[in-house]
């Protein structure tokens, strides 16, 4: 970066002192680099001068440009509702000029019989245009003055920021700090070698900031972000494939040759229904991993319901068929306990394979049983939580390693299951987080991945409404309806106690409502929520599972709880999740054979996005269609189960819902780079290092080893 663009921010005219702590302290910005790489978000066009008989209704949340003369002016109204009118005119129409605030000031200002340049928000009231607080200029001064461009950009800002530093002011002090860097012919030097740059038709990386901020053309405007986006992606793609092919260059996986009695005893007469064909088809690929003598490091995505768990416990047969141990670690006691019991009872008459569980909580013959099982080699597969990585923890022969709901451990953890045998283990993650094919090519670009897109025959689809607050009464007659059949229910709080910030349904009033409309002896309410002692959650969760209690009142903690017989979750508040969380949500109904129910419910004021949100899950099932419209609602950062301590990458312009031709050219011409250069070692590609660090978070961990 060039000595200019390191200058502080307090020598760029319209600082100062004052203001440069502000922007630091509110939104980053210490130096005018920092300045210059925050893009507008929107642009207002004073490119145009409109006519006062053009405007009509559907301008009034635009901003317009009228020239016009002043014709009368007038004072109006007594104390906190006096105002400042002004009436303007051109050769087509009047229009009137309004202030409440300043009036003094701005009267001052203005003459009668002059021409001025109005800017501002316009209103039709009564079929008369009126623009309140408008800017207001004399013709003169605005044809006189050099402007960078004819769109104004608006960033981003703070409730602060904005009270001290107006949109025009930032848009001058934009101006101002280009200005000094345009003296500097060292600033914004291309990193892209020149025939990479002209075989993807860009413009040069100073063209593209300086219009990315002062457009000169809506087709300038365009370019100039095709061509930040690009960089970006690039600098991503750079560090994301390099990972990928040094992990496949080290190779070293262990070799799992044989398909033997366990797997093939399991598969012809244990099986207790047939395997889809997406099941069929991921353990293809693992098993081609396996035999490939590359360590494996797989992603697998299944929707909620769709078997994950079978497709691992079947690839940890072959891990056995070939002398080696597996592990499967999960986020939870319960969700853990739900594994083990799944795999004892597939395991049931399989010869020679013995199934161990450790936890936190694991009392002591139990966790003596697993430690000493699997440091001898009796114990063939261990299932767990966290505990698994404890150093105490010791593999005769560790093969293989399945990591499930993956988001919910951080990098350094399951890194520490790399520990537990000299030669690194296959590993397979799996998450239930539909993960759209932009993000995971990002996310996930030096991994393999598998997607399991269809459900087991005979799940029948859960039937989602949407309910406002106005309907509460008619949803607590289904529930008694539904509980009156032998079933259970979820209902599930954004919150646990009331908030004076958030006018949402909290858990605890909506547990004392319940617990009056529907009193025991006749209905059992439990609670469960992230701030109970671990032992009291696992104690109400494993009550509801054992069918003790009808209704389960709780927080999003109990995404990962399995319990056939609930055939309806009721999620308050709905508009105030995510797409994806409410969709895990819907996935814990629906696991047996009896039709099942989500009931969103909201209050009357929904904002466009939340009514695109609710409106989606009742349309659709499919976690992958709704997950392409939350990245699209919220971004990837807000997708549940994709903000770790392990993201590789920032982005500032690119936006993996939008820019899928950019990532895969980006991957593409990364890729190419690499083959040809893999250290970016040459003199050509000195600054593509530069643009690669710049984009990726150096400090953290690289977790492309680790899933």
């Amino acid at each position: 970066m060039s000595e200019i663009l390191r200058r502080e921010i307090k020598y760029v005219g319209g600082v100062g002192e004052v203001r440069a702590r502000l922007l630091e302290r509110e939104v980053g910005v210490r130096t005018i680099g920092d300045l210059l790489a925050r893009y507008p978000y929107r642009y207002i066009d004073r490119t145009r001068t409109f006519r006062i008989s053009e405007i009509d209704e559907s301008m009034e949340t635009t901003y317009v440009r009228l020239r016009c003369r002043v014709v009368g002016k007038s004072f109006t109204g007594e104390g906190a509702k006096r105002r400042f009118m002004v009436e303007v005119t051109d050769p087509t129409g009047s229009a009137e000029l309004v202030w409440f605030q300043g009036i003094k000031w701005v009267e001052k200002r203005i003459e009668l019989n002059r021409e001025y340049m109005v800017f501002g928000r316009p209103s039709i009231f009564k079929g008369r245009v009126s623009l309140v607080h408008p800017e207001i200029e004399p013709i003169e001064q605005v044809l006189s003055r050099k402007e960078e461009s004819g769109f104004q950009g608006i960033y981003s800002t703070t409730e602060k920021l904005s009270t001290a530093i107006p949109l025009k002011a930032m848009h001058t002090i934009v101006q101002n700090a280009w200005r000094i860097v345009e003296s500097d012919p060292t600033a914004y030097r291309d990193p892209l070698p020149q025939d990479l740059r002209l075989r993807n038709g860009l413009m040069s990386l100073r063209e593209a900031v300086y219009n990315i901020h002062f457009p000169q053309s809506a087709e300038q405007l365009r370019q100039a972000r095709y061509r930040l986006k690009y960089d970006e992606l690039l600098g991503v793609q750079l560090t994301i494939q390099a990972r990928r092919t040094d992990r496949q260059k080290r190779g070293g996986g262990f070799i799992f040759p044989r398909v033997g009695e366990a797997f093939n005893t399991f598969f012809k007469e244990k099986l207790p229904f047939a395997l889809t064909g997406a099941q069929q088809r991921v353990i293809k690929e693992i098993r081609a991993d396996m035999i490939s003598g590359k360590q494996m490091n797989r992603l697998l995505q299944g929707d909620v319901g769709s078997g994950k768990t079978m497709v691992a416990f079947m690839s940890m047969l072959l891990a056995v068929d070939n002398g080696f141990q597996a592990c499967i670690m999960a986020p939870t006691e319960i969700l853990a306990r739900q594994h083990y019991a799944s795999m004892m009872r597939f395991a049931e008459g399989l010869p020679n394979v013995r199934i161990a569980i450790l936890t936190g909580s694991s009392k002591t013959k139990e966790r003596r049983t697993a430690l000493e099982g699997i440091a001898s080699g009796e114990v063939d597969i261990l299932v767990g939580t966290h505990a698994l990585i404890e150093d105490g923890v010791q593999f005769s022969n560790l093969g293989y390693v399945v990591i499930d709901e993956q988001h919910r451990f951080g990098v350094e953890q399951r890194a520490k299951l790399w520990t537990k045998n000299q030669q690194p283990p296959h590993i397979l993650v799996m998450t239930a987080t539909p993960i759209p094919r932009t993000l995971a090519m990002t996310l996930y670009g030096d991994l393999e991945v598998s997607v399991i897109d269809e459900l087991p025959p005979g799940r029948q689809p859960i039937r989602t409404y949407h309910y406002y607050d106005s309907l509460r009464l008619k949803m607590f007659g289904f529930l008694r309806n539904e509980i009156a059949k032998g079933r259970q229910v979820y209902v599930v709080y954004p919150l646990i106690k009331e908030s004076e910030k958030m006018d949402y349904k909290d858990l605890e009033d909506g547990y004392e409502s319940l617990s009056r409309d529907f009193p025991l002896p006749k209905y059992r309410i439990t609670v469960c929520h992230g701030k109970m002692r671990p032992e009291d959650k696992d104690a109400a969760m494993a009550q509801f599972k054992r069918g003790e209690a009808d209704i389960l009142v709780a927080t999003s903690v109990i995404e990962v709880v399995d319990v056939p017989n609930a055939t309806v979750m009721v999620i308050e508040s709905a508009e105030r999740f995510g797409l994806s969380q409410l969709h895990q949500l819907r996935g814990r109904v629906g696991r047996g054979g009896n039709q099942s129910y989500c009931i969103l419910m909201s209050g009357e004021k929904l904002s466009k996005d939340g009514r695109a949100r609710l409106e989606a899950m009742c349309a659709t099932n499919d976690g992958f269609e709704l997950s392409e419209l939350d990245l699209k609602l919220r971004g990837a950062g807000d997708i549940h189960g994709t903000q770790q301590s392990g993201d590789a990458f920032e982005l500032n312009i690119a936006n993996l819902a939008t820019d899928t031709q950019i990532m895969e050219l980006t991957r593409n011409d990364a890729i190419a780079i690499l083959n040809s250069d893999p250290r970016l070692e040459q003199p050509a590609h000195a600054q593509l290092r530069e643009l690669r660090d710049k984009h990726t978070k150096r400090e953290r961990i690289d977790f492309s080893d680790i899933s």
